[in-house]
């Protein structure tokens, strides 16, 4: 069918790539490039033979739009697949423009030197795209991505109009470890320690990091305490979901997470402001990230399950109507088949669908798209066969 050229070679890339050379119908080449071409050797060493996918790699640097036009103008493929760091989306999406590629990415872009992560630099690209002819499908992860996946679904098969959308998002897996984070540390405690926001009547209510806590009971799981915090497809779909009142989502942390992470804050360890340390300049954040544990060497420690979904309240028909669709995930199966756990999987898994769907022309056209700007049901079958199913409730427990 086609060829993927893939920019990152961490957890979600892993597992992504596993899943691309499971699905070597419509992947029947992949370039695997990062910094350390090394890691894509190993991978690479690890599938072959397992696979009728042909499987390359190359060394790129992904701050660098040269680089990356050169190997985009060496590879050919035919969709540019961005598994690196939010902080490279745009020098990927200048790359892709330069060769007229299709994009693909699972988190929206953030500079680096501040913890503001919005869509407003990828959809400043449209233009841009719509007269290059080609697709920059943005957030094709889980959250976000699946979760705006399932709006549009229920958009479509069960409202007329959705009115509240909370997404919940719950890791009960356990890695053994005192303190250590599912992905990219850097990532996931700006994400944390960030100001939380939640969009209700047309604009945003910001809170206080890890103000509002809420106390659920996940399906399968059981009870966990969970946050309110900012997350970038609350600006996509509060535009794109018809009659929207209100978008929040939720995190679940256990204590001894919120006890380390407050410990490291109040002592300077998660700032990203740059301090000078026998004669160098480092940032405190970036130092953290290099003493605790690598997420991608949690896989075969974490056990327990994910719980992942949306709560959507609204109106079909006149009246009034509740549904929650969502996905649980075991990490000790992720584990065994992709040898990662479950937080890079069920990012992996959509990302490798995202790609899919832009490859077979399934969703395809010239600009820049947010998942749920498309058909929601072909998404929805290839989550079912590639190893996500989804669940649907009526009538669930609503958060107050």
């Amino acid at each position: 069918m086609g060829k993927a050229l893939i920019i990152g070679c961490g957890g979600v890339a892993s597992a992504a790539i596993h899943k691309c050379c499971q699905n070597s119908e419509v992947f029947t080449e992949i370039c695997i490039a990062s910094r350390t071409k090394a890691k894509c050797d190993a991978l690479k060493e690890k599938l072959e033979g397992t696979t009728s996918t042909k499987i390359t790699t190359a060394q790129v640097d992904a701050d660098h739009v040269d680089e990356l036009t050169a190997l985009i103008e060496k590879e050919k493929p035919d969709v540019v697949l961005n598994l690196a760091l939010p902080y490279q989306d745009l020098t990927i999406m200048e790359a892709c423009l330069a060769t007229k590629t299709h994009y693909i990415d699972t988190a929206n872009y953030e500079p680096e030197d501040t913890a503001k992560f919005e869509y407003k630099w990828q959809w400043a690209y449209k233009e841009r795209f719509e007269k290059a002819g080609i697709t920059a499908l943005l957030g094709s992860g889980f959250d976000p991505g699946v979760t705006g996946v399932f709006s549009a679904y229920a958009q479509k098969h069960y409202f007329d109009e959705i009115h509240y959308i909370d997404i919940l998002d719950c890791n009960a897996g356990d890695h053994g470890y005192p303190f250590a984070t599912n992905f990219n540390p850097e990532i996931n405690i700006r994400e944390v320690s960030a100001k939380g926001s939640y969009w209700e009547n047309g604009s945003w209510v910001e809170t206080e990091p890890m103000e509002i806590k809420k106390v659920y009971h996940f399906p399968e799981i059981g009870e966990k305490d969970m946050y309110l915090l900012h997350h970038e497809e609350l600006e996509s779909l509060a535009l794109n979901i018809k009659g929207i009142k209100r978008i929040r989502f939720f995190m679940t942390f256990g204590q001894s997470y919120l006890t380390h992470l407050k410990c490291l804050e109040n002592v300077g360890m998660t700032s990203i402001e740059p301090i000078e340390f026998e004669g160098k300049q480092i940032v405190p954040l970036q130092f953290l990230k290099a003493v605790l544990p690598d997420p991608s060497s949690l896989g075969p420690r974490t056990k327990g399950k994910t719980n992942i979904g949306c709560i959507f309240r609204g109106i079909k028909d006149g009246k009034e109507r509740n549904l929650y669709i969502y996905n649980v995930c075991d990490h000790q199966e992720c584990y065994r088949e992709v040898g990662s756990q479950a937080v890079a999987y069920t990012t992996g898994v959509p990302a490798m669908i995202g790609a899919m769907m832009v490859m077979t022309g399934k969703w395809q056209k010239p600009g820049v798209f947010n998942v749920e700007e498309f058909d929601p049901d072909p998404f929805m079958e290839a989550l079912n066969r590639w190893g996500l199913p989804w669940k649907t409730e009526e009538q669930p427990e609503l958060v107050d």
